[in-house]
Protein backbone atom coordinates (compact mmCIF):
# COMPACT_ATOMS: atom_id res chain seq x y z
CA UNK A 1 0.00 0.00 0.00
CA UNK A 2 1.60 3.30 -1.02
CA UNK A 3 1.72 6.40 1.67
CA UNK A 4 -1.22 8.33 0.39
CA UNK A 5 -3.43 5.53 0.92
CA UNK A 6 -1.90 4.31 4.10
CA UNK A 7 -3.14 7.74 5.25
CA UNK A 8 -6.76 7.53 4.24
CA UNK A 9 -6.96 4.08 5.56
CA UNK A 10 -5.17 5.49 9.14
CA UNK A 11 -7.64 9.03 8.88
CA UNK A 12 -10.21 8.73 11.61
CA UNK A 13 -12.69 10.91 10.41
CA UNK A 14 -12.70 8.78 7.10
CA UNK A 15 -13.63 5.87 9.31
CA UNK A 16 -16.20 7.74 10.89
CA UNK A 17 -17.40 8.71 7.12
CA UNK A 18 -17.87 4.69 6.34
CA UNK A 19 -19.83 4.57 9.33
CA UNK A 20 -21.99 7.18 8.54
CA UNK A 21 -22.26 5.97 5.05
CA UNK A 22 -23.78 2.69 5.99
CA UNK A 23 -26.06 4.09 8.47
CA UNK A 24 -27.62 6.08 6.30
CA UNK A 25 -27.75 3.18 3.84
CA UNK A 26 -29.44 0.75 5.74
CA UNK A 27 -32.08 3.25 7.47
CA UNK A 28 -35.64 3.12 6.33
CA UNK A 29 -35.68 6.94 7.26
CA UNK A 30 -33.77 10.04 7.34
CA UNK A 31 -31.25 10.19 10.23
CA UNK A 32 -30.71 13.66 11.84
CA UNK A 33 -26.89 14.72 13.00
CA UNK A 34 -27.99 13.63 16.98
CA UNK A 35 -28.84 10.05 15.57
CA UNK A 36 -25.70 9.29 13.67
CA UNK A 37 -23.66 10.76 16.39
CA UNK A 38 -25.86 8.24 18.94
CA UNK A 39 -25.23 5.50 16.29
CA UNK A 40 -21.79 5.66 15.56
CA UNK A 41 -20.90 6.96 19.60
CA UNK A 42 -19.21 9.91 18.44
CA UNK A 43 -20.04 13.13 18.69
CA UNK A 44 -22.32 15.54 16.38
CA UNK A 45 -19.10 18.15 15.40
CA UNK A 46 -17.21 15.04 13.54
CA UNK A 47 -20.61 13.86 12.05
CA UNK A 48 -21.08 16.78 10.72
CA UNK A 49 -17.25 16.68 9.43
CA UNK A 50 -18.20 13.42 8.34
CA UNK A 51 -21.08 13.96 6.39
CA UNK A 52 -19.16 16.72 4.43
CA UNK A 53 -16.98 13.91 3.03
CA UNK A 54 -19.89 11.82 2.47
CA UNK A 55 -21.41 14.40 0.91
CA UNK A 56 -18.30 15.44 -1.38
CA UNK A 57 -18.14 11.49 -2.34
CA UNK A 58 -21.81 11.10 -3.79
CA UNK A 59 -21.98 14.83 -5.31
CA UNK A 60 -24.58 15.55 -7.95
CA UNK A 61 -21.94 14.75 -11.14
CA UNK A 62 -19.47 11.99 -9.66
CA UNK A 63 -22.23 9.84 -8.63
CA UNK A 64 -25.69 8.20 -9.16
CA UNK A 65 -26.65 8.36 -5.91
CA UNK A 66 -26.39 11.77 -3.75
CA UNK A 67 -26.74 12.51 -0.31
CA UNK A 68 -29.17 15.12 1.02
CA UNK A 69 -30.86 17.39 3.80
CA UNK A 70 -34.37 15.60 3.98
CA UNK A 71 -37.41 16.08 6.57
CA UNK A 72 -34.44 17.25 9.40
CA UNK A 73 -32.04 14.47 8.52
CA UNK A 74 -29.86 13.32 5.86
CA UNK A 75 -30.77 10.54 3.22
CA UNK A 76 -29.32 8.87 0.05
CA UNK A 77 -31.11 10.21 -3.32
CA UNK A 78 -30.78 9.17 -6.95
CA UNK A 79 -29.58 11.95 -8.93
CA UNK A 80 -31.13 14.28 -11.21
CA UNK A 81 -29.20 12.30 -14.41
CA UNK A 82 -30.64 9.14 -12.83
CA UNK A 83 -34.16 10.27 -11.71
CA UNK A 84 -35.95 9.52 -14.74
CA UNK A 85 -34.62 5.95 -14.75
CA UNK A 86 -35.54 5.25 -11.12
CA UNK A 87 -39.10 6.81 -11.60
CA UNK A 88 -39.64 3.77 -14.66
CA UNK A 89 -38.48 1.49 -12.41
CA UNK A 90 -40.80 1.80 -9.26
CA UNK A 91 -43.70 3.72 -10.94
CA UNK A 92 -46.01 1.13 -11.90
CA UNK A 93 -45.16 -1.47 -9.20
CA UNK A 94 -45.79 1.34 -6.44
CA UNK A 95 -48.86 2.87 -8.08
CA UNK A 96 -50.11 -0.91 -8.90
CA UNK A 97 -53.07 -1.89 -6.71
CA UNK A 98 -52.81 1.66 -4.51
CA UNK A 99 -56.36 1.41 -3.02
CA UNK A 100 -58.81 4.62 -2.80
CA UNK A 101 -58.19 4.60 0.68
CA UNK A 102 -54.16 4.60 0.42
CA UNK A 103 -54.40 7.75 -2.45
CA UNK A 104 -56.63 9.28 -0.24
CA UNK A 105 -54.47 8.68 2.91
CA UNK A 106 -50.99 9.68 0.71
CA UNK A 107 -53.07 12.67 -0.34
CA UNK A 108 -53.50 14.00 3.38
CA UNK A 109 -49.53 13.19 4.17
CA UNK A 110 -47.99 14.63 1.23
CA UNK A 111 -50.69 17.92 2.06
CA UNK A 112 -50.71 18.00 5.94
CA UNK A 113 -47.19 15.76 6.85
CA UNK A 114 -46.14 15.18 8.95
CA UNK A 115 -49.59 14.00 10.31
CA UNK A 116 -50.46 10.98 12.57
CA UNK A 117 -52.67 8.12 11.88
CA UNK A 118 -55.48 10.09 14.22
CA UNK A 119 -55.26 13.00 12.39
CA UNK A 120 -55.56 10.89 8.62
CA UNK A 121 -58.61 9.26 10.80
CA UNK A 122 -60.22 12.48 11.52
CA UNK A 123 -60.02 13.81 7.83
CA UNK A 124 -61.55 10.90 6.49
CA UNK A 125 -63.56 9.94 8.49
CA UNK A 126 -62.24 6.18 9.17
CA UNK A 127 -59.90 4.14 9.99
CA UNK A 128 -56.51 5.07 8.68
CA UNK A 129 -54.33 1.44 9.98
CA UNK A 130 -54.61 -0.63 6.86
CA UNK A 131 -53.94 2.59 4.45
CA UNK A 132 -51.04 3.49 6.52
CA UNK A 133 -49.37 0.38 6.70
CA UNK A 134 -49.50 -0.35 2.93
CA UNK A 135 -47.96 3.21 2.19
CA UNK A 136 -45.32 2.67 4.42
CA UNK A 137 -44.71 -1.07 3.59
CA UNK A 138 -44.61 0.51 -0.31
CA UNK A 139 -41.86 3.37 0.80
CA UNK A 140 -43.86 6.19 -0.33
CA UNK A 141 -44.13 6.97 3.75
CA UNK A 142 -42.16 6.79 6.86
CA UNK A 143 -42.26 7.36 10.34
CA UNK A 144 -41.21 11.31 11.47
CA UNK A 145 -41.21 11.12 15.22
CA UNK A 146 -44.34 11.12 17.44
CA UNK A 147 -47.22 13.67 18.21
CA UNK A 148 -46.73 14.87 21.34
CA UNK A 149 -50.50 16.24 21.40
CA UNK A 150 -52.06 12.85 20.63
CA UNK A 151 -50.68 10.50 22.99
CA UNK A 152 -47.77 9.84 21.14
CA UNK A 153 -48.79 8.73 17.96
CA UNK A 154 -46.28 7.77 15.46
CA UNK A 155 -46.31 10.73 12.91
CA UNK A 156 -45.93 10.02 9.05
CA UNK A 157 -44.21 12.39 6.25
CA UNK A 158 -43.96 11.06 2.57
CA UNK A 159 -40.45 10.03 1.18
CA UNK A 160 -37.94 10.97 -1.18
CA UNK A 161 -39.73 7.54 -3.47
CA UNK A 162 -42.84 9.47 -3.33
CA UNK A 163 -41.53 12.52 -5.01
CA UNK A 164 -39.55 10.44 -7.54
CA UNK A 165 -42.67 8.10 -8.14
CA UNK A 166 -45.04 11.12 -8.57
CA UNK A 167 -42.17 13.25 -10.38
CA UNK A 168 -41.51 16.03 -8.19
CA UNK A 169 -38.50 18.00 -7.14
CA UNK A 170 -39.63 18.69 -4.10
CA UNK A 171 -43.45 18.90 -2.01
CA UNK A 172 -43.87 22.63 -3.17
CA UNK A 173 -44.57 21.39 -6.82
CA UNK A 174 -47.48 19.46 -5.21
CA UNK A 175 -50.98 21.22 -7.01
CA UNK A 176 -52.93 23.47 -4.72
CA UNK A 177 -55.92 22.50 -3.59
CA UNK A 178 -57.32 25.33 -5.51
CA UNK A 179 -56.69 23.15 -8.79
CA UNK A 180 -57.53 20.06 -7.10
CA UNK A 181 -61.54 20.12 -7.73
CA UNK A 182 -64.31 21.06 -6.63
CA UNK A 183 -64.48 19.23 -3.36
CA UNK A 184 -61.26 21.88 -2.81
CA UNK A 185 -62.72 24.08 -0.08
CA UNK A 186 -63.96 21.06 2.03
CA UNK A 187 -60.58 19.39 1.87
CA UNK A 188 -58.95 22.62 3.32
CA UNK A 189 -61.59 23.04 5.94
CA UNK A 190 -60.81 19.72 7.16
CA UNK A 191 -57.49 20.08 6.84
CA UNK A 192 -57.25 23.24 9.03
CA UNK A 193 -59.77 21.67 11.58
CA UNK A 194 -57.12 18.80 11.89
CA UNK A 195 -53.99 21.45 11.88
CA UNK A 196 -56.04 23.39 14.80
CA UNK A 197 -56.74 20.57 17.13
CA UNK A 198 -52.68 19.70 16.80
CA UNK A 199 -51.21 23.11 17.54
CA UNK A 200 -54.00 23.43 20.71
Amino acid sequence: MDAPLRLIAANPLDQLARTVEALLVVASAPLSAAELAEAADDDAERIEAALGLVQERYSEGRSGIVLERVAGGFAFRASREAAPACARLFEKPVQRNLSQAALETLAIVAYLGPCSRPDVARIRGVSADSAVANLVERGLVAEAGRDDAAGGAIRYRTTPLFERVFGLESLSQLPRLDDVGADAEQIRERLHAVAEQRSA
